[in-house]
């Protein structure tokens, strides 16, 4: 038993306590550049939210600097210094509107507004991202007490996912919807909350120096405050795990339906369109080969029921015209994608014509003007790339019979240079047998 809890003992590897308590105090306040990193950090996960990059967006999270007084609070809980608490409070709430007015201001001014996968992902919180916050907060309090500080701070900012929030929350804000920035603002509040409460409980456990004395009653008072705030958060966040769980197995007994009574028997869906959110779910159909009558469409909707599909309307669509608009539209969306990919190859094929040559076009009329060259290669090299001085070279190595005298190199050179529309030239012989 006694080695089980050396094993699991936190105090091993321990930093000095004053020292952790100086760290955290110094990286509550924001001021100065800690503002200008913060508020570039928005910057770059509203580009990320926007394009849909999640490598952009984990970039952001890492060199955002959110975490400090949030842990700083928790702190400030388990040591009871409520002057500390006071500070990292309006430090926070400093942070939270500087990060909501930029993400707002790049949102309202970014042409693309509309509604990505990532964006969504943040305005539907649920109980597994307490579990996220809540452990995620667990590790980084126990890396910042350790000597080695080691490798989990980063993954701690990518994990607990403070930044995306909050810029969908300002995303919401730009476009006006209130349900997005409700959403994302409940997201960062559990994050912040239970980052808070996994370090206030860390504080406890490792035993730091109180700085006030507080009495008995109240610490209860905080610690019936912390549990109501644990329950407010948790009720919800387990409803909207719910819902969501409901909503996949409703999809997936859709899926189901579908695939039993018209793909396995040979009916093509031209269209289909599940609508969940709504007071009556409704699912929508139309049909490539296949007219259905009144009694095979009341059949069908009966069906329902067999696949546990309640409270849904069986939409079967059936006039052309609504077919031939679905079609078009389709036709439509497929020929942007089709026409970006033609354009992106197009782009590709140009520019590899202009770094490579014909280069037995070139021997054949250099052959007569210098019979000597009896092979040539022509190739443009890029140097100093991704920097200010890129220069583009045109390398020519040619192979001859006998060594060709300056002038002869120097004709071959600026009839290369007419011939392939190219001023910086260099030739170079090559010697090998």
């Amino acid at each position: 038993m006694n080695r089980l809890q050396n094993f699991l003992d936190l105090h091993t590897g321990e930093e000095d306590k004053q020292k952790i308590l100086e760290n955290v105090k110094s990286n509550i306040s924001f001021r100065g550049s800690t503002v200008w990193i913060l508020a570039c950090a928005i910057v770059v996960a509203s580009v990320g939210l926007n394009v849909n990059s999640t490598a952009v967006i984990i970039g952001a999270m890492l060199i955002s600097p959110l975490m400090g007084p949030i842990v700083g609070a928790g702190f400030s809980l388990g040591i009871y210094d409520f002057e500390l608490l006071k500070k990292a409070a309006k430090n926070l709430v400093i942070a939270t509107l500087v990060s909501l007015l930029v993400s707002t201001i790049y949102f309202t001014l970014s042409p693309f507004k509309e509604t990505q996968s990532e964006l969504l992902a943040r305005t539907s919180p649920n109980i597994y991202d307490i579990l996220i916050a809540f452990f995620g907060g667990l590790v980084g309090v126990i890396a910042i007490t350790r000597v080695e500080k080691g490798n989990p701070i980063p993954g701690v900012a990518i994990a607990t996912a403070l930044m995306p929030p909050l810029c969908t929350a300002g995303y919401g804000l730009a476009i006006g919807n209130w349900k997005y920035f409700l959403g994302a603002l409940f997201l960062y509040t559990i994050n912040c909350v239970f980052i808070c409460i996994s370090t206030f409980l860390i504080v406890k456990y490792l035993k730091y120096p109180e700085v006030n004395h507080v009495n008995p009653k109240y610490r209860k008072q905080i610690k019936y405050t912390i549990s109501s705030i644990i329950v407010l958060l948790i009720v919800p966040s387990v409803y909207f795990a719910y819902v969501l769980a409901q909503e996949k197995k409703y999809k997936q007994r859709v899926e189901l339906f579908l695939n039993d009574e018209f793909t396995e028997k040979g009916f093509a869906i031209l269209y289909q369109k599940v609508n969940y959110n709504k007071n009556q779910k409704s699912i929508e159909l139309a049909f490539l080969n296949k007219k259905i009558n009144k009694k095979e469409i009341q059949n069908l909707r009966s069906l329902l029921k067999k696949y546990k599909i309640e409270n849904t309307k069986l939409l079967i669509k059936q006039d052309t015209t609504d077919i031939k608009k679905y079609i078009l539209e389709n036709n439509a969306t497929e020929k942007a994608k089709e026409n970006e990919k033609d354009l992106m190859i197009l782009n590709l094929e140009n520019k590899l014509k202009s770094y490579s040559y014909n280069n037995k076009a070139l021997q054949d009329e250099i052959s007569i003007l210098f019979p000597e060259i009896k092979n040539i290669s022509v190739a443009s090299h890029i140097f100093n790339e991704n920097t200010d001085s890129t220069l583009t070279k045109t390398i020519v190595i040619y192979k001859s019979t006998k060594n060709i005298n300056s002038n002869d190199e120097e004709k071959l050179k600026q009839w290369l240079k007419k011939r392939i529309a190219k001023n910086n030239v260099e030739l170079y012989r090559d010697k090998e047998d």
